[in-house]
């Protein structure tokens, strides 16, 4: 089947000497994987390896067979050129780990036009702001509403927050965070992106990125804890 959609680039894995293994999350079917196979050709092409970066937004259009297998690129070009996405390093360091996150997290090869139109609107936030510090910690506690995990926001005012359950509680238990994480996580749940950078110190952002981490691994089956954390780390200290 021919299909035209727009498509967010998950990862790129080389294949051999000049193919490469492209993931995409589309606006059409959710999770695909294409087979480029002059990737890396010395020839002029309209697949170029640049389109290919960790969350570049693709307008594509493409052979859908639905087999399982891996799919093809018949048309591809950039729905939105970033200006500052793939040249400053904060910016693409936080796109890198959150491919990472996304391929770890989206699995289903079927529609989520809502999950596609957040992530979108979301990346050409990113790529046209400055204040960009708690960009991805918002991103990944809203993705979990996307997922079915979002914290349940009844109760807030109880101290600890319960990991496997989700909720709050007034009394802790093993899977619970500290009364510290806690109230961290309640302020994040109050942010949009925008809100600045002071609202949290760098200790309290890496505390909360291992919070979310975690709470990912709780949730999700498979989830691995991205290898980029610690560049992110740096690039934030």
């Amino acid at each position: 089947m021919r299909v035209k959609t727009k498509a967010i680039v998950i990862s790129s894995l080389r294949y051999q000497e000049k193919g490469l293994i492209v993931k995409c999350f589309t606006q059409s079917d959710g999770l695909k994987s294409y087979f480029v196979r002059d990737a890396f050709s010395s020839k002029k092409s309209a697949q170029k390896t640049v389109y290919f970066r960790p969350l570049t937004i693709l307008e594509i259009e493409a052979t859908h067979k639905n087999k399982g297998t891996l799919e093809y690129f018949k048309e591809i070009r950039l729905a939105h050129p970033y200006q500052t996405l793939a040249t400053d390093i904060i910016k693409t360091t936080i796109a890198i780990f959150l491919s990472e996150v996304l391929h770890y997290c989206i699995k289903e090869e079927e529609q989520n036009e809502n999950l596609y139109a957040y992530l979108e609107t979301s990346l050409l936030w990113l790529d046209t702001h400055d204040e960009v510090a708690n960009f991805h910690l918002i991103l990944l506690l809203e993705i979990t509403k996307f997922l079915g995990f979002y914290p349940d926001t009844g109760n807030q005012q109880h101290s600890y927050f319960e990991m496997t359950e989700g909720i709050f509680m007034p009394y802790p238990s093993a899977s619970c965070l500290s009364e510290d994480e806690t109230m961290l996580l309640r302020r994040l749940m109050t942010l949009r992106q925008g809100d600045g950078a002071k609202s949290f110190h760098v200790s309290e952002r890496q505390a909360l990125l291992k919070v979310l981490i975690d709470y990912y691994s709780f949730h999700l089956d498979g989830f691995v804890k991205p290898k980029s954390i610690e560049v992110l780390k740096e690039v934030f200290s």
